[in-house]
């Protein structure tokens, strides 16, 4: 089963600028609710895109370096990165059918 992978500010550069294929990072924290309302859909779309897309969560009470290099402002924010450059950008809960349209448009 494939679920998303956490991550630190250290490994930031290593598993999502440097990663060979498309990752989404899910920029989080406990506190929040959306967060944890976007989670379980993140979670089924690991497994659906599992070998074509990576996905990692990171958060953002942990490793303020990397979400205030990307100017996270609110979460949840899913931010896709292909080829080490952010290529979408999604705020807030969303449902899984416009997130799967997002990751359609990086994969196409």
């Amino acid at each position: 089963m494939s679920k998303p992978v956490p991550i630190t500010d250290s490994d930031f550069e290593k598993t999502v600028l440097q990663s060979e294929k498309p990752v989404l990072v899910d920029f989080w924290a406990t506190w929040c609710g959306p967060c944890r309302m976007v989670a379980p859909i993140v979670d089924e779309l690991a497994e659906e895109y599992a070998g074509k897309i990576s996905f990692v969560k990171l958060d953002v009470d942990q490793n303020p370096k990397t979400a205030a290099k990307y100017s996270i402002m609110s979460i949840p924010t899913l931010l896709i990165f292909k080829q080490g450059k952010p290529v979408s950008h999604i705020v807030g809960f969303r449902p899984k059918e416009e997130l799967r349209r997002s990751l359609a448009g990086v994969l196409g």
